[in-house]
């Protein structure tokens, strides 16, 4: 009986953490839907225009694009994708410069091919073997842009991408339109859901589904500094000059230089924009970039716990918390940084379970009444709180990928969960290496190109 009202005891404290931490989390996240509704009010309200692609015609004199691609361990994917944004690009004055390493000898002869056809193409190889950092390859491409421009004039806007996007044709127009008025511009990034991996790649796909319409929308209203994605995204030439160091404007020291990027071209005074243009009159499919992101689940918790160093653990120790008494990009912050807390109630709330399934067990042997689950009031706001998120999930999935996904969508968020707990234990195992000096590594996984019918 001591060791049954043990496991009671432990089952009713895991229980009670999770709950607090779920009722606490589910108003932070309420409170942004919240926002986001009143914004979408207020749109509605002063029905204004909603631009699409064919609004961003091409400019009498359109600024050239620098558009980076950095590249390691990438022979498979980067010919098909270099051959599909020079197929898909309808803009007149872009290069492309594709970073490579001297240790990678299949993406370089890959490269190779793809400017022997078109000289819109460079291939840059960086100094150092590879992998270094994707930081250090990006400042790579900087400083061979700069000697380029030399010859070819200035850059008006450095574009972004990873060598597995599928770029969107309009985009180069966009960012044309935008830039000069704002210091860095950030299109959707919407995740292809792979055929051979639809349960993982899902996952990706609710969640950017959530975020990138409605949490870095809010953000933006909010005044708060817009993280970029790393992708989709274009930046200030002159902005990244200023923001840069001596070895170029992206942070070698960083695993998650595009996040820090984004916070310091607003801790500057730039601002950044995130643009939903549909790609025709009336859709609602936005102008965006799409990829397959990671379909198995080892290479899923890899890049998860490289999202969670860089932003929650490292990004913390390097960024701080800004401003003194600005409320809103403090707010934003912490809500970046939240993931290995949320990942400690996830935990504790299966233990919880486990623990009082097992109870219950062990109680009908015993013919000994067991405790209730949780105190009724907190019950019923948990249980609120997890209802409403899961139906905020399901809206936003369908209207990204249709009804079936959305309902798809709740059984993924068990497999969320299980990708996060295991990220969380790598990303600490990672922090604690990098804590003692352990040099950091461009921890990428394998990447796949998706054919045009996807």
């Amino acid at each position: 009986m001591v060791l049954l009202a043990a496991l009671d005891a432990c089952a009713r404290e895991a229980l009670l953490f999770a709950a607090a931490g779920f009722v606490i989390g589910g108003i932070d996240d309420l409170l942004i839907d919240l926002l986001f509704a009143w914004r979408a009010l207020r749109r509605k309200l002063r029905a204004g225009p909603r631009f699409s692609a064919a609004d961003f015609a091409l400019a009498k004199t359109p600024g050239r694009m620098a558009v980076f691609v950095p590249a390691w361990d990438e022979g498979a994917v980067i010919a098909p994708m270099l051959t599909a944004l020079l197929a898909r690009y309808d803009y007149p004055d872009y290069t492309v410069y594709v970073g490579a390493y001297p240790n990678d000898r299949a993406t370089i002869d890959a490269v190779n091919a793809i400017v022997k056809q078109d000289a819109r193409v460079r291939l840059v190889i960086g100094p150092r073997e590879g992998p270094t950092t994707k930081a250090d390859c990006l400042n790579t491409l900087w400083q061979a842009m700069l000697e380029h421009e030399a010859t070819c004039g200035r850059v008006k806007a450095v574009v972004l991408h990873d060598a597995e996007d599928l770029v969107h044709p309009a985009e180069l127009r966009i960012f044309d339109w935008l830039i000069g008025r704002h210091a860095a511009v950030q299109l959707p990034v919407l995740p292809l859901i792979h055929p051979q991996g639809r349960v993982i790649s899902a996952v990706y796909s609710d969640e950017f589904a959530e975020s990138h319409a409605k949490q870095l929308q809010v953000r933006e209203a909010l005044g708060a500094g817009l993280p970029l994605a790393g992708v989709g995204c274009a930046l200030d030439r002159e902005v990244l000059a200023r923001v840069g160091g001596a070895d170029g404007p992206f942070d070698r020291a960083s695993l998650t230089e595009d996040y820090e990027l984004g916070l310091a071209i607003a801790a500057a005074g730039g601002s950044t924009i995130f643009v939903h243009v549909r790609e025709t009159p009336g859709s609602w499919t936005p102008v965006a970039v799409r990829a397959y992101f990671p379909h198995r689940i080892d290479a899923a918790v890899r890049q998860r716990a490289r999202w969670m160093v860089g932003i929650a653990l490292a990004g913390w120790d390097r960024l701080g918390w800004g401003r003194p008494l600005a409320w809103r990009d403090h707010w934003m912050r912490l809500r970046d940084r939240r993931a290995p807390l949320a990942v400690l109630v996830l935990a504790a709330a299966y233990t919880g379970l486990l623990l009082w399934g097992t109870g219950a067990i062990a109680h009908a042997i015993a013919g000994t009444p067991q405790i209730a689950l949780l105190p009724d009031p907190l019950l019923i706001a948990t249980g609120a709180m997890m209802l409403w998120r899961l139906a905020v999930r399901v809206g936003f999935t369908t209207v990204t990928y249709g009804w079936r996904e959305g309902i798809a969508a709740i059984p993924r968020v068990i497999i969320g969960n299980y990708i996060a707990l295991l990220a969380a234990r790598r990303a600490l195992t990672t922090y604690v290496g990098l804590l003692r000096g352990h040099p950091l590594a461009w921890d990428k996984t394998a990447h796949h190109f998706p054919q045009e019918s996807a």
